[in-house]
């Protein structure tokens, strides 16, 4: 197959397994001499009518001469690739080079024709759409432009392929045939087309894994216990509605049904169809249960099996091949080395997974590439005791394992538009393609909170993930600008989560606070403080307080239009106006029902009847009545996966770890997602009576949640309204380019000197103030002739660079005597000139030293960096960041992100500088690094700004090939 070609070697990086329309997958690669059998194949499987679509002709058969044309390339002026599925042909895509009057030309004519051919079966599943982005991205390595392509009028599904598209493109209509020419460089249109093609193609493959209508266990043991049983058995408790098959070769040839469910010795076996299998079987069998299952036309596998990449490079190779057997059978894969999967919709009811019980429905989605993690999580979840109340359920759970296949990225895909997930809660322990998962991130926030941890950085088992050079901090900044809501621990993972499943958004970050504790409300106070929040004086009700009191406090402190969120502290309370746990439960739920629509939380400290009570319901569904705890805790039933917090027969204990919450949802009320003020109301209003209060056993950890809500709804706020990248039409773009082209023609990689820095960053409108060596004093009083008096003496050795605390640096010298004698301390202070490398540079207006800074970072792509010169960068860490390109609005908080942003602002009396010509430097540099990807860092150090205007005094570049983007290229499934 992967023959040598006439001129080149076959181009093995051209492979690549994409995921079609309709989720299933197929491979791409290119055609060779080996493929003249597959090629006569596909050809007699195609229909009459689409032969004469293609040929303009009735066209039979294809001839010898026909077959050898199609199967010989060089693979620059002549390509073909196919689309195969099981390693048959199911569409072919090719192109001819061709000249300008129309006829086979080599380079460097840039013009090629392109014609199409796919098997009526499998027209409609965007297989035209998918070769048509990998053609286009070959041709463009081989130095092509343009296709043009000749379709008759009758074969529309071929010229909605080209005009859907996004090209720019030209059409003629002539002696009866379409003619269409379209330049194959990406436009803004063709790359959105392309990324919602993407969307929904992974977004279905994952719907074919979580909404199966039939489910086979291939792995059933014949006795009780083992993995393949217990599975078989938890998709019956949970009530899988679909078909289920139990499937073991060993069973006896007789054997009709296990445990009431129809059994198998093979999945050939299986008269109906089915749309997943989860493998239960040792490593060493995999591969032929794959087989069976891709000849069967299975859609997805879930692969439990240990024995893959975490147990050495033997067990690499096998995982290699087990994705590779699985996609060339259409067929996904979770896993493997998986926890399982769960859907908890009433129209599926799935758990193929190792979990012993279902969850509770609800509106979280869950992922976890770690098993461990998986449970942990799902346990919280569930239990009423001991961490979050089973009041916010789960809508679905993915568990990856290894991660070989579907990532966090597709299941994020899925949840974008699945009606059942209000929030996203991910345990990500790497991020395999950061531009994607950002790009994804950033889109999904939009529409319904994101929460994320990551763990200590490791990759999954034989995953090659680039490593960052960013800081942790930074990864969580840059993750932040996405909208993601970006947390530390577990616990913290599930509070937001609790929180953001049905409470509304809040306008800001005023907090009233109220409760029977005076003490907890100034611990309270105290810890929004913390977290950035404007609390308002904690109002104490007194030990004394009754229900109608909460009541009232909460009904009076959401109507407040000072307060954006209500935090209610209790303690146990002693006396007979006391309310009980049921009185008080009820008396928030009704005030927080009849309010305006803010997040309401409460703080509680050793009250486990108060956590019972508010979290009454089961589930995030919509309930009908008000239930009591009693009533709350025999509707729960035993809950738990793995350890659980239960006590006597299907009761739930609660202990001061727990965190709860309840449900005032009126019964037919439609779940919503989380509002956000400033939105449109038919987005941002809450369904009447739609809170759940989350209740915390620690004001500490409410709080934190709250918070967090609080940046992301003004991060929702803020993307309702994109900023944009200003055009600066003194910007020389080509002459830019042009210089980049010239110096790299010396090398792979350089840093510039000085004055080519400057002129580069002079085509981009950036002047660097003009530095002249002195190694010398006479030369340096020649410099300062030629610059003017004032001027400044630097020494620019690496290790006095930008220190001025050292000494190295002296400021205003006014003649020539006090630059002589600046010189003369210079050397005695630190050795000869040629050790000092001293400057002159001509004396810049008085302000506050700033740094900005530009690198291409191999995991999370370009990135701006401001902070001010000196400690508070270098010692203290105060940088912020964004990912390029940066808009208006990103380049204006950039500036005030820092912690030392105040000094630019006019802090204790000082005179403010220019910020706007700060954020247009910035704005600037971005436009450089992002139009010339072959800069991969750039240093402004210092940046003096001024009360007016700026000077950028230090400089520098370094430029290399440009790297690969990922993120750019056709449509295509990781390879790890």
């Amino acid at each position: 197959m992967q023959s040598a070609s006439d001129r080149h070697e076959y181009p093995a990086h051209w492979e690549a397994d994409v995921v079609l329309r309709d989720g299933g997958t197929a491979r791409i690669r290119p055609i060779t001499v080996d493929d003249a059998e597959r090629l006569v194949s596909f050809y007699e499987q195609v229909s009459d009518e689409s032969k004469y679509y293609r040929f303009f002709a009735p066209y039979p058969r294809l001839s010898a001469k026909d077959v050898h044309r199609f199967t010989h390339h060089d693979f620059v002026d002549r390509v073909g690739l196919a689309a195969t599925v099981g390693g048959e042909f199911i569409a072919t895509v090719r192109y001819d080079r061709i000249g300008a009057d129309g006829t086979a030309a080599p380079a460097p004519a840039d013009e090629a024709e392109v014609a199409f051919l796919v098997q009526d079966a499998h027209q409609g599943r965007g297989v035209a759409s998918a070769l048509l982005e990998h053609i286009a991205a070959v041709a463009r390595e081989r130095g092509i432009r343009r296709f043009a392509a000749e379709v008759l009028p009758a074969n529309t599904k071929m010229i909605k392929v080209f005009t859907d598209a996004g090209y720019t493109q030209k059409r003629s209509f002539e002696d009866g045939v379409v003619h269409l020419e379209f330049g194959l460089e990406p436009t803004e249109r063709s790359l959105a087309v392309q990324r919602a093609r993407e969307q929904r193609a992974e977004g279905r493959s994952v719907r074919r894994l979580l909404v199966p209508g039939s489910v086979a266990v291939i792995g059933t043991g014949r006795t009780p216990g083992g993995v393949g049983r217990s599975v078989l058995g938890n998709l019956r408790e949970a009530g899988f509605t679909g078909d289920l098959y139990a499937v073991n070769k060993a069973f006896p040839e007789d054997i009709e049904e296990l445990d009431g469910v129809p059994a198998h010795r093979s999945v050939r076996d299986i008269g109906g169809h089915v749309d997943l299998a989860v493998v239960a079987v040792p490593a060493d069998h995999v591969p032929e249960v794959v087989a069976e299952c891709g000849e069967h036309g299975v859609q997805g596998l879930v692969v439990l099996a240990a024995g893959y990449a975490e147990s050495g490079p033997d067990g690499l190779q096998r995982q290699r091949e087990l994705v590779r057997h699985a996609r060339a059978y259409g067929m996904r894969i979770i896993g493997p080395n998986a926890f399982g999967v769960i859907n908890t919709s009433p129209q599926v009811r799935l758990n193929a997974s190792l979990a012993p019980q279902m969850p509770r429905p609800g509106r979280i989605g869950l992922f976890a590439q770690s098993g461990a993690i998986g449970v942990a999580l799902l346990s919280r979840l569930h239990r009423r005791g001991g961490g979050v109340t089973g009041i916010t359920g789960v809508s679905t759970f993915v568990s990856s394992g290894n991660r070989a296949d579907v990532s966090g990225n597709d299941v994020l895909q899925y949840w974008y538009d699945d009606p059942d997930t209000d929030v996203a809660l991910m345990y990500l322990e790497s991020i395999g393609n950061p531009r994607k998962f950002t790009r994804l991130a950033r889109r999904t926030a939009a529409a319904k909170p994101l929460v994320v941890v990551q763990g200590a950085g490791s990759a999954p088992q034989g995953h090659a993930v680039r490593a960052t050079r960013l800081p942790r901090a930074t990864v969580s900044a840059l993750l932040r600008q996405a909208g993601v809501i970006r947390v530390d621990t577990i616990t913290e993972l599930v509070d937001a989560g609790l929180l953001l499943a049905r409470q509304p958004l809040p306008r800001g970050p005023r907090v009233a606070i109220l409760g029977n504790s005076e003490s907890l409300g100034l611990l309270t106070y105290d810890a929004c403080l913390s977290e950035g929040l404007r609390p308002q004086p904690p109002l104490d009700l007194t030990t004394e307080a009754s229900a109608e009191d909460f009541h009232a406090a909460l009904a009076h402190a959401l109507a407040d239009e000072t307060c954006d969120a209500v935090v209610v502290t209790a303690i146990p309370a002693i006396g007979e106006a006391s309310p009980d746990d049921a009185e008080l439960a009820q008396a928030l739920r009704s005030a927080a029902a009849a309010g305006p629509a803010k997040p309401v939380l409460v703080v509680h400290v050793e009250l486990g009847g108060l956590a019972e009570a508010l979290s009454a319901a089961t589930s995030t569904a919509p309930r009908a009545r008000t239930a009591t705890p009693a009533t709350a805790a025999a509707e729960a039933g035993p809950t738990g996966t793995g350890t659980t917090g239960t006590t006597g027969a299907g009761t739930t204990s609660t202990g001061p770890g727990s965190a709860t919450a309840v449900s005032t949802t009126p019964t037919g009320t439609p779940p919503a997602p989380a509002a956000v003020p400033g939105e449109p109301a038919e987005r941002s209003r809450a369904p009447e009576g739609a809170h759940l209060i989350p209740a915390y056993p620690a004001a500490e950890r409410a709080v934190r949640a709250l918070a967090e809500a609080v940046k992301y709804a003004q991060w929702r706020r803020e993307a309702a309204e994109p900023g944009k990248v200003p055009e600066h039409e003194d910007i020389d773009e080509k002459g830019a380019a042009a210089l980049i082209g010239r110096l790299l023609a010396r090398g792979q990689g350089l840093t510039l000197g000085t004055d080519e820095t400057c002129e580069l960053l002079g085509r981009y409108g950036i002047p660097v103030r003009r530095a002249i060596p002195a190694p010398t004093p006479n030369e340096a009083a020649r410099a300062a002739g030629a610059l003017g008096y004032p001027v400044a003496l630097k020494a620019t050795a690496p290790h006095l660079r930008h220190r001025a605390d050292l000494g190295g640096v002296r400021l205003d010298l006014a003649d020539e005597e006090q630059l002589r004698r600046a010189y003369a301390e210079l050397t005695e202070l630190f050795g000869a000139p040629q050790q000092l490398r001293p400057v002159v540079q001509a004396m810049a207006p008085r302000g506050v030293d700033t740094v900005v800074r530009a690198v291409i970072d191999p995991a999370a792509g370009a990135v701006l960096s401001f902070g001010l010169a000196g400690a508070a960068s270098q010692l203290l860490g105060d940088m912020a960041h964004r990912l390029i390109p940066v808009t208006d609005r990103d380049a204006t908080s950039l500036v005030r992100s820092i912690r030392t942003a105040p000094l630019l602002f006019g802090w204790r009396g000082s005179t403010p500088v220019d910020t706007p010509a700060l954020e247009e430097l910035l704005l600037r540099v971005s436009r450089l690094v992002d139009d010339h990807p072959e800069v991969v860092a750039v240093t402004l150090e210092p940046v003096v700004v001024a009360p007016h205007g700026l000077s950028v005094l230090g400089a520098s570049v370094s430029l290399a090939p440009p790297p690969a983007r990922d993120d750019l290229g056709p449509r295509t499934l990781p390879v790890y």
